[in-house]
């Protein structure tokens, strides 16, 4: 995954544990796409200081995935989601059942806003 959809992704699930500044300055890099330059300017502070608090506020992120894994079980359940909508697909197509048919469209459906 590229990291910076992981830090992205990481920041949604964990940004509020970061103090305030850490999750602006990682929201504004990685989601907004100010450079650093831009942010420092915004906040009055040098761009090294800008650095290092998003360097600092990454470390954060990947140490509460690495001890919480949140990240991890929801992208593996939502491909183990898409197998059976996929398996869902493959029953429905060799189906000649009504009733099968409305109950697969129903686990689809109920699936579905899982994801």
């Amino acid at each position: 995954m590229e990291k910076k959809v992981e830090i992205s992704m990481l920041c949604d699930i964990y940004g509020k544990l970061l103090t305030q500044k850490q999750y602006e300055f990682i929201n504004d890099y990685y989601n907004n796409d100010l450079s650093l330059t831009e942010i420092a300017e915004n906040n009055s502070i040098t761009r090294q200081a800008v650095r290092d608090l998003i360097k600092k506020g990454e470390r954060k992120l990947f140490d509460y995935e690495e001890k919480l894994e949140f990240m991890k079980k929801t992208i593996t359940q939502e491909q183990k989601i898409q197998e059976v909508l996929s398996e869902l697909s493959k029953i429905q197509k060799n189906s000649t059942d009504k009733q099968i048919e409305n109950i697969l469209n129903s686990i689809r459906k109920e699936l579905s806003y899982i994801v």
